[in-house]
């Protein structure tokens, strides 16, 4: 059938046009969108019930798929399974998305309008993420094996830091708009809380390939940590509890001087992955700053007004963000495409030239792509990309 050729060719098309796409410095969340859905819609006719009956679509399993991982270097994974392939296409899309918010960030004076961007690139990434893992990878007949970009520990420490550095945007939005101290605090440690959860989600994997992404993890823990603390004690001193405010901001210095030396062991740690250097960035610097002209000024306020004694513990951080945290954003495959009718799918004979390629992966190397030598015009200290 002519019919079946022009779907098949389409298929390929599509599916080049998307690999092009994750390379393409031009392309942006329309464009990748109207690229998925195109391919989606037609490798779902590979995947989906075509004939009316609850019968494994005969197309499912006729093709090998390899595909390498975020940690595993060029050795591929390989699955004989449509379902194989549309879980990691899907995964290199989310990944799309934190690099595109990732090069956005990266520009000098980034407009509301382009922090929004970034902001809703990473909920798209984490809906993707959030979306393979609860419905499209538990279809998969062989299991994703350990420390592959499809195995549990890994993909929700994904889906944990996509929000994480949503919720950055969030942050940065609220101090630049001099809100409430203490929704900042609030949304600091939940914020820290993400990357502690990340990295608890990864303590499991072996550490060479794990070590790098979880000092990185631990010390975005430690800096909003240093954030949460730094804000609590400017409510507590509005609230003319100027003890408790020093106690909070000690707390804080003492945060953030862990996540220095977290950044200088992160630098020095070796695994996959592109290094970022957050010590040296503004964003880091302020905050040193901001926690010793806190500081001192709650110290000057306790010598001349309040009197007040430190306690000797740090206060209990309980704070609970009723605005700005970061949601996933639903990922929904396009429908079948009408290429992909009853007609079609049973004009396919497999009993002529059944391809018979076992899916155990050969110990070749698969090339990676090549992506774009873009340097950002300031680090973001970014690293999800």
């Amino acid at each position: 059938s002519i019919y079946r050729l022009y779907v098949c060719l389409d298929l390929r098309t599509t599916r080049a046009r998307l690999l092009e796409m994750f390379t393409d410095v031009t392309c942006n969340p329309e464009i990748m969108k109207n690229a998925t859905d195109a391919y989606f819609s037609l490798l779902q006719g590979f995947i989906a019930s075509l004939d009316g009956t609850t019968q494994e679509n005969k197309m499912r399993f006729i093709q090998n798929f390899k595909w390498t991982d975020t940690l595993q270097g060029n050795t591929p994974s390989a699955q004989q399974d449509a379902v194989f392939e549309l879980v990691s296409m899907a995964f290199n899309v989310a990944l799309w998305y934190t690099k595109f918010a990732s090069r956005l960030a990266g520009k000098e004076n980034i407009t509301e309008a382009e922090a929004k961007d970034v902001h809703r690139s990473l909920k798209v990434a984490a809906g993707i993420f959030k979306t393979l893992k609860e419905i499209h990878i538990p279809r998969l007949i062989t299991p994703a094996e350990k420390g592959r970009d499809l195995e549990p520990r890994v993909i929700d420490a994904y889906i944990i830091q996509c929000q994480a550095e949503a919720q950055e945007v969030t942050i940065a939005r609220a101090i630049e708009l001099k809100h409430n101290a203490t929704l900042i605090a609030a949304l600091a440690f939940e914020t820290a809380n993400f990357y502690q959860k990340a990295d608890h989600t990864l303590n499991t994997l072996e550490p060479e390939c794990s070590s790098k992404w979880r000092k990185y993890l631990q010390l975005k823990q430690h800096f909003y940590m240093a954030y949460a603390f730094c804000y609590h004690g400017q409510t507590l001193l509005a609230s003319d509890k100027c003890g408790e405010a020093i106690r909070s901001l000690q707390e804080a210095e003492k945060c953030y001087s862990r996540a220095e030396a977290l950044c200088k062991e992160y630098r020095q740690t070796k695994g996959p992955g592109t290094t970022a250097k957050p010590s040296e960035q503004l964003f880091f610097l302020k905050l040193g700053g901001l926690i010793k002209n806190t500081l001192e000024k709650c110290q000057r306020e306790n010598g001349f007004i309040y009197f007040h004694k430190v306690p000797a513990e740090a206060p209990q951080l309980e704070l609970k963000a009723s605005y700005g945290l970061a949601e996933p954003v639903a990922f929904e495959l396009p429908a079948v495409s009408d290429q992909c009718s009853a007609e079609v799918y049973a004009s396919f004979d497999l009993t002529k030239g059944a391809k018979n390629d076992k899916a155990k992966p050969k110990d070749e190397e698969v090339k990676p792509v090549k992506e774009p030598d873009l340097k950002p015009q300031k680090d973001t200290g970014c690293i999800v990309s």
